[in-house]
């Protein structure tokens, strides 16, 4: 079953399900240096709008939990000896961020919606392996992430509401949703969390 969330446009392909599951070390690796990327997002919005008050506070608390989800993540790689080490970025981040005017406010708001996004596409894909993993344990600590996935992207989207106009809100994610689908219309040949 792929769950559907309202904002993304296209529900993720069944070969992505089949690559990531072929190569499931290369996504726990992966997966490591999102929890750690996600993290640090979450920190240089807090330094770059340090007088939003509810961004601040909303921020720190996914800055923490990210960085939770990465120590388990690496407590996992450990488990199955992967060293914890570099790996080659897919195109989907640098690509969606690619998408952010530069300009205030227009800045604000695009960075957290492309947040919002791949915090959704995170929370299907979890739910992906979550519900197709062989390793039941490994499937279940996709599934406990789950929840925290879907605060995640509704606390981008609840800040995009909360500093921008609504209705530019509305149009701006429809934009990023469908520039966010052509993205991974084709799968990227290098397993990962996003490819």
């Amino acid at each position: 079953m792929i769950t559907i969330i309202n904002a993304l446009k296209q529900p993720t392909r069944w070969e992505w399900v089949e690559q990531a599951l072929a190569n499931l070390d290369a996504i726990l690796l992966d997966h490591s240096h999102c929890e750690r990327k996600a993290a640090g997002v979450a920190l240089n919005l807090m330094f770059r709008y340090p007088s939003n008050t509810k961004l601040v506070r909303m921020l720190t608390a996914i800055a923490r939990e990210e960085l939770e989800h990465f120590d388990l993540v690496n407590q996992w790689l450990e488990r199955r000896g992967i060293p914890l080490g570099p790996l080659a970025a897919p195109p989907y981040g640098a690509s969606l961020n690619g998408q952010i005017r530069r300009d205030e406010p227009m800045r604000l708001l695009d960075t957290l919606l492309v947040c919002g996004l791949i915090e959704a596409r995170s929370h299907e894909r979890l739910g992906l392996l979550a519900a197709h993993c062989p390793d039941r344990e490994l499937a279940q600590f996709y599934r406990s992430l789950m929840a925290s996935e879907a605060r995640h992207y509704g606390v981008y989207w609840s800040l995009a509401d909360t500093y921008c106009d609504r209705s530019a809100v509305r149009s701006r994610l429809e934009e990023l949703a469908g520039a966010e689908s052509n993205i991974l219309a084709t799968l990227h040949p290098e397993p990962r969390i996003h490819s």
